[in-house]
């Protein structure tokens, strides 16, 4: 008799984990998805596309838990649940009902970077590695016990989307590599230690604004963490917003430079933060323009910027 499951599933590691259940032989009843969000831009595989071509019902209900899901989930009674990517905490009421459990996978390498966009958290902090998790789900969110991880690298100028689409692939390995053990009775249950880690909220796209003020690596790596596909970093030059998706660490200069600014150098825009350490842009927009040298003369009209506390 097949195992059978209900998945709650979104974005390309919901794609990927649904594909991979189907795959497996596993019995897959229900999918919980959302529908997208129109302002927002779609970078990953559609979990209602696969669910369909296999045939699986689909639902995108604001809310999971209404005496009408339960209902219908408790009929089903599945062996398990699982949640891949689902942008809604699962509650105890829908967990209890996964009869040999309800399991998680995260974007990290738990207890590290518990709760929101993770991956963009670990290349904002300049991590050199995180990976995927699968977990059981408790009341607490990613505090549940581990069953396996995998990590991925983070090279010095990848970007989230770029890491993303390593932990997608590092979730699909996980799962493959759980599932026997899962379906048998004999997958580990790793307690984890959250004193090694901490939990991180939501982002916004304001939460994109860089300041020539800062470290040029925090300016490098706030670049990579919210690049497109992500809402993106921008920089307030007077009444001019600049919004940068690319990025190189340069050497320092070897004469001091009296401010950070921006400027053209040699055909290239180099920026100087207040550490002395620069940067090139190498992709940059305003208005939804290329935002280049020839840009930068016409919208500043001289050979350097200076930019002020606050911004202006």
């Amino acid at each position: 008799m097949r195992t059978t499951a209900i998945v709650f599933a979104y974005s390309e590691v919901g794609a990927r984990g649904l594909q991979t259940l189907l795959e497996a032989g596993i019995d897959v009843r229900l999918v919980f998805t959302h529908e997208d969000d129109p302002n927002e831009q779609r970078w990953f595989a559609s979990v209602a596309d696969v669910a369909q071509r296999a045939g699986v019902r689909t639902v995108a209900p604001a809310d999971p838990a209404t005496p009408e899901w339960l209902a219908e989930i408790a009929a089903i009674a599945p062996e398990f649940v699982f949640s891949f990517y689902y942008r809604r905490m699962l509650p105890e009421s829908i967990l209890v009902l996964a009869r040999q459990g309800a399991l998680n996978m995260h974007g990290s390498l738990l207890p590290k970077y518990r709760g929101r966009a993770p991956v963009n958290w670990a290349v904002l902090n300049g991590e050199t590695e995180t990976g995927a998790s699968l977990h059981y789900m408790v009341a607490k969110p990613d505090a549940g016990p581990l069953v396996d991880q995998e990590s991925v690298p983070i090279g010095p100028d990848d970007t989230a989307f770029e890491v993303a689409d390593r932990v997608a692939s590092a979730a699909v390995t996980v799962l493959k590599r759980a599932l026997p053990g899962l379906v048998a009775g004999t997958a580990p249950k790793i307690p984890l230690d959250l004193s090694q880690g901490s939990y991180f909220g939501g982002r916004k796209p304001a939460d994109g604004e860089l300041s020539l003020f800062w470290p040029a690596q925090r300016f490098h790596n706030l670049v990579r963490a919210v690049a497109p596909p992500f809402p993106g970093a921008f920089l307030r030059l007077g009444n001019v917003i600049i919004r940068i998706h690319r990025t190189r660490l340069l050497p320092p200069a070897e004469a001091t430079c009296s401010g950070p600014l921006l400027e053209i150098e040699n055909e290239r825009l180099i920026a100087t933060c207040a550490d002395g350490g620069r940067l090139e842009i190498l992709e940059a927009v305003m208005d939804n323009g290329a935002f280049d040298t020839a840009r930068f003369r016409t919208t500043f009209g001289c050979a350097a910027v200076y930019a002020t506390p606050n911004g202006t």
